[in-house]
């Protein structure tokens, strides 16, 4: 193989590279969140789930469930912070135990994601 072959293979292995990992950024990833993952609290006001890239909120939401599967009631989800933010009050008082905030949102670039984490209330 000639060095022009290889230098061109190179490029085109790099390009494709960069394009992969551009599209992975263009991704909303869940950045920092209120209760934080694994964190022990009290009982939380509003869930605070901050993301790599601004939400679009019609197609965006939270849920959460406590050690049972039971659904626990939200308020009406919104953003701030430039639209990063997906907060989501929360109705009642957590009992103690563990909850768990299954999440989804859509970038405003298109993107879907989803995930979960949890958190446990302190008596």
């Amino acid at each position: 193989m000639t060095m022009s072959k290889l230098a061109r293979i190179a490029s085109i292995a790099l390009i494709l590279t960069a394009a992969t990992a551009s599209q992975a950024l263009a991704h909303a990833h869940l950045k920092t969140s209120s209760p934080a993952e694994k964190a022990s609290v009290v009982s939380p006001g509003e869930l605070d789930l901050t993301f790599t890239e601004e939400l679009d909120l019609k197609f965006s939401g939270v849920k959460l469930t406590d050690l049972g599967k039971k659904d626990i009631e939200l308020g009406e989800a919104g953003l701030k912070d430039d639209g990063k933010v997906l907060t989501v009050p929360v109705s009642a008082t957590l009992a103690p135990g563990d909850y768990t905030v299954d999440w989804h949102v859509l970038s405003t670039d298109g993107h879907k994601t989803s995930g979960s984490y949890t958190f446990t209330v302190k008596p």
